[in-house]
């Protein structure tokens, strides 16, 4: 499967331009949105399906 599922904190530092302390920051926020409208969540994971 080559299709990618979630992005990680790394990978949303390199996208964003910011250290990888605020990436895991900016996924806390997002997961719990997600949380909150019922959606499973992964800590420190964000779904690609989600993001844009």
């Amino acid at each position: 499967m080559d299709k990618k599922i979630y992005y990680n904190a790394e990978e949303v530092a390199s996208m964003l331009d910011v250290s990888i302390g605020k990436s895991y920051k900016i996924l806390r926020v997002m997961n719990t949105e997600l949380a909150r409208k019922g959606f499973l969540t992964i800590p420190g994971k964000i779904p690609v399906s989600r993001i844009f």
